[in-house]
């Protein structure tokens, strides 16, 4: 029998006729809607199935000293609290779904929880936060923000009573016509993108898709390479070119708005996987609009790419380090691994005549490599740009020849 609970992350303190609107609304479609109350301050007498002292001391706090916590803390641990419940849940085959609804705090309670869930179960969040910046609430998860347009107080109204029922028909209809996450008969390969580095990839992923491999494109923006992680250690990726860990400089350096949300070019590693990585996107810093560069980065060769988003290079000084962090990483893995290295720039603005080009800083990452890198990983000099025809045959190649050993 499927799994057939959409559960419900609520601070019934503030919103308990919410809550009652959306458990009436889901259980009359058939499916059960166990309420966990991640309430914080005001006592009441609703019926949840997980009450939040159940919530609270699932966290690691007993109820009667949730209070004496900093506020930051108690939302916390009402998070992990929801979270370990609907793991239990997930676990028990019991979990189709999750809605949450809240405000800033409610919203942060139902994030925290819906990250400890495995990409592909059906989640979505009704926030009155929804329409400024989610990124620090959805991370890298499949999470769905949904903005509440009116307040949630009061109990349903001519607004929110729409809202709240689009959002719990949602997640039935993701529960009930979604897909699960499975994987297929082809061995799957994950590639990294940016549209720098987007000729390399499309031409690399044909050359696989030949071959007989399923290739699956993560764009290196933070989150997807994140997610990428993720998903290589639930075991669903089988090997991984990494063409474009942008992200790393980030990790290392920080201020990059790709700065990724857990550590890269680790889990491939940890489980034994083929690994080909090249340098795409190493040789600049992404930032926001032009206003937003931090001072430390003014002045620096830049491509404005858009309104929105502002390449600067990178020095010699922070490649050398980017460098040692690679290497390091790669020794650390378990399996077959490969370097490629485009002699002839990484980007597509790194190119010779671009505004990125500076084949000085480049090398000092090269050589950075070559001093650090474990004598068992492979590293290759192309001459030619990330973006050639030849380097891409190149790494499909290589990736095949690793993924046939392994």
């Amino acid at each position: 029998m499927p799994a057939k609970a959409i559960a419900l992350i609520v601070t019934v303190d503030t919103k308990e006729a919410e809550a009652r609107f959306l458990q009436d609304f889901i259980t009359s479609h058939g499916w059960q809607a166990p309420v966990l109350d991640v309430s914080t301050r005001h006592p009441h007498s609703f019926p949840a199935a997980y009450p939040r002292e159940e919530i609270c001391r699932r966290g690691g706090v007993e109820c009667k000293d949730l209070g004496t916590l900093r506020r930051d803390a108690m939302i916390a641990t009402m998070g992990r609290g929801a979270a370990a419940v609907l793991q239990e849940l997930y676990e028990r085959g019991e979990l189709a779904g999750v809605l949450g609804i809240g405000g800033n705090q409610g919203t942060a309670i139902a994030a925290l929880a819906m990250r400890a869930l495995p990409i592909g179960l059906p989640k979505v969040i009704v926030s009155t936060v929804a329409s400024g910046n989610v990124r620090p609430y959805i991370e890298y998860k499949d999470i769905i923000m949904m903005f509440s347009v009116a307040d949630l107080l009061g109990g349903p109204n001519t607004v929110s009573r729409t809202i709240l029922s689009n959002a719990a028909g949602a997640v039935m209809g993701m529960a009930f016509y979604g897909r699960p996450l499975q994987t297929g008969e082809r061995p799957v390969i994950a590639v990294t993108a940016l549209g720098n580095t987007d000729p390399a990839v499309t031409a690399a992923r044909g050359h696989l898709v030949e071959l007989g491999y399923e290739v699956i494109a993560f764009h290196a923006s933070g989150a997807c390479g994140s997610a990428m992680e993720e998903l290589i250690e639930a075991g669903v990726i089988n090997g991984v070119l990494d063409l474009t860990p942008h992200e790393l400089i980030g990790e290392v350096h920080g201020d990059d708005i790709y700065t990724p949300l857990r550590p890269r070019l680790e889990a491939a590693g940890r489980r034994g996987i083929p690994q080909v990585l090249s340098l795409g996107g190493l040789d600049y810093f992404c930032f926001g609009p032009p206003e937003s560069i931090p001072p430390r980065f003014r002045g620096r060769p830049t491509h404005y790419h858009n309104p929105y988003n502002t390449n600067v290079r990178a020095t010699a000084a922070e490649l050398a380090r980017v460098g040692e962090v690679m290497a390091t990483k790669l020794n650390a893995s378990r399996g077959p691994v490969a370097v490629l290295v485009p002699l002839k720039g990484w980007s597509e603005n790194g190119r010779a005549g671009g505004p990125l080009h500076d084949p000085e800083a480049d090398a000092a990452l090269v050589a950075a490599l070559e001093a650090n890198l474990a004598p068992r990983i492979k590293l290759m000099k192309i001459e030619a740009h990330i973006n050639d025809p030849v380097f891409a045959t190149s790494a499909a190649a290589v990736m095949h020849q690793l993924m046939e050993v392994s």
